[in-house]
């Protein structure tokens, strides 16, 4: 009798065993899938001088120095004005180009449901 009911034990386990896959099969999980998403991101980098300023002085006082090489008198001194505002604006580009193209490469993932 113990031969039977250890017959009768797989049987019952084996059916059971199964069912579960035949439930999963069936698409009735609702249980949402998950997965991660990674994508590498080029990233603009904040500059410390947001103002251009280091540029405006370097570009104003070279500005200047050659603007006082130029003309005598009143001329000179329109000359070292002119030179040093036409400098302070270019060095302010020229830095402002250069924070422009300071970027890095940052790996951002994220969670997507299926």
């Amino acid at each position: 009798m113990k031969r039977e009911a250890c017959l009768f034990c797989i049987a019952v386990l084996t059916a059971a065993g199964s069912a579960p896959l035949l439930a999963q099969s069936s698409g009735s999980d609702t249980t949402p899938k998950t997965r991660t998403v990674c994508e590498d991101v080029t990233v603009q980098d904040t500059p410390k001088d947001t103002h251009q300023i280091a540029g405006m002085a370097i570009g104003g006082v070279a500005g200047g120095l050659l603007g006082n090489q130029i003309g005598g008198g009143k001329g000179k001194t329109i000359a070292t004005v002119a030179g040093a505002a036409g400098g302070a604006y270019a060095g302010k580009k020229v830095q402002e180009n250069q924070q422009a193209k300071s970027t890095h490469v940052e790996r951002r993932c994220h969670q997507v449901t299926d």
